[in-house]
């Protein structure tokens, strides 16, 4: 009980480490405060971010590390029923709260979401007309990014976006942080549901299932932090699955069209439907097997996404929120980590240099590369690892 109450002080402790250390990313020409103790800490926070890039890199590496440390112990301690849930809720809501104040800190595709629902709020106009620049004397432009493009997302988004424009009158910090809450209900709201959904298909598996998705590190960094609107399109995809296995046929195909409509990924689980009255046991289907399709048709959306533009950390919320589906907890345990571990890697060098240039893509590819070739490995030599480890336990 004492070695859970450190790992879990630890691993808040390096949470609020996180949530410190996003701020050393702000953008140099955003003011979050006027108050001028908060400018001389903003200030110092950049220093770092900024001006003395190999100790903000450093920082950013440890934490990581650590994440994903205690990632392994939380499931190792899951995987043998030595964690309860409540415990696992407390760590989860305690995490959540303090990430839903941190800095959007590896994307500014936060600040597009907000102008986006801009547009229409204070503006008037038609999102998927107008674009950033249109409005070129909002002072949001002067740390935003992609202010070339018109709005690429389904209108599921602009209905969850546009009330907390209005909720927040324009003003920036309380649209900022409305917009950060809606991705840490996504959160709560995945992990309860994919929780009830293991209870019922697959009890042994909960504790895991529920670790498996609320310690991961990029989920936690892509999804609580940068506040990637992934997470809302996953929520509801999630949702739906939810109401599947209760054979609330109809429901389940709202919230997965509204799912789509975020952003059009889980376009790929609309088979899941029609494979139901396919099966011969149409009374009662196995929720377990069908289920376990979920992260192997995201896995399409993935690869086109990849190809047409160029690999991004954040795509693995494609897929990795679905590995608590997996039957198999050995091929859970590769997506949700190996490729994941990775990815983040992949924002150290732009964290040390400052900018995308040579040789850094050259570096990113590589890591994109050993990732995938790592996790393939591993799953193909299942029998050989698992061996090896039994044989070290003796």
């Amino acid at each position: 009980m004492s070695n859970l109450k450190s790992l879990s002080f630890g691993y808040l402790l390096t949470i609020i480490g996180f949530f410190l250390y996003s701020f050393t990313q702000v953008d140099l020409n955003l003011t979050l405060s006027q108050f001028s103790l908060w400018q001389i800490t903003q200030k110092f926070f950049q220093q770092i971010g900024y001006f003395n890039r190999p100790l903000s890199t450093t920082f950013y590496i440890l934490i990581i590390f650590l994440l994903f440390g205690f990632y392994f112990f939380f499931l190792s301690l899951a995987s043998k029923n030595k964690i309860r849930k409540n415990k696992i809720w407390f760590l989860t809501i305690v995490s959540t709260i303090i990430l839903s104040f941190s800095y959007n800190a590896f994307s500014y595709d936060l600040f597009n979401y907000m102008f986006d629902a801009k547009i229409i709020t204070h503006y008037g106009q038609n999102p998927y007309l107008h674009k950033a620049l249109d409005f070129s004397t909002d002072p949001m432009l002067n740390f935003m990014r992609w202010t070339h493009r018109t709005y690429p997302y389904g209108p599921s988004w602009l209905i969850l976006t546009v009330p907390l424009s209005f909720i927040g009158f324009n003003f920036f910090l309380p649209t900022f942080f409305l917009f950060k809450f809606l991705s840490s209900l996504s959160f709560l709201g995945t992990a309860y549901f994919i929780s009830k959904i293991l209870k019922k298909i697959s009890p042994r598996n909960e504790l895991f299932g529920l670790s498996l998705f609320v310690f991961n590190p990029l989920i936690i960094i892509e999804g609580l932090v940068s506040s990637h609107n992934d997470l809302p399109m996953v929520f509801f995809a999630v949702l739906s699955l939810y109401l599947l296995t209760e054979k609330k046929y109809f429901t389940f195909l709202l919230s997965l069209l509204f799912s789509i409509g975020i952003k059009f990924a889980t376009v790929f689980l609309l088979p899941i439907f029609p494979y139901i009255f396919l099966t011969k046991n149409k009374n009662q289907p196995d929720w377990r097997k069908l289920l376990n399709y979920v992260p192997i048709l995201m896995a399409i959306p993935l690869i086109l996404v990849t190809i047409r533009t160029n690999f991004q950390p954040w795509y693995l919320l494609y897929i990795v929120p679905f590995a608590p589906f997996l039957k198999d907890r050995y091929y859970a345990l590769v997506v949700s980590t190996v490729f994941p571990f990775f990815a983040l890697l992949e924002y150290a060098p732009f964290l040390y240099k400052g900018d995308w240039n040579p040789p850094i893509p050259n570096t990113l590819f590589w890591l994109t590369a050993t990732g995938v070739f790592l996790s393939v490995i591993i799953i193909i030599w299942k029998p050989f690892i698992l061996k090896l480890f039994a044989s070290n336990n003796k």
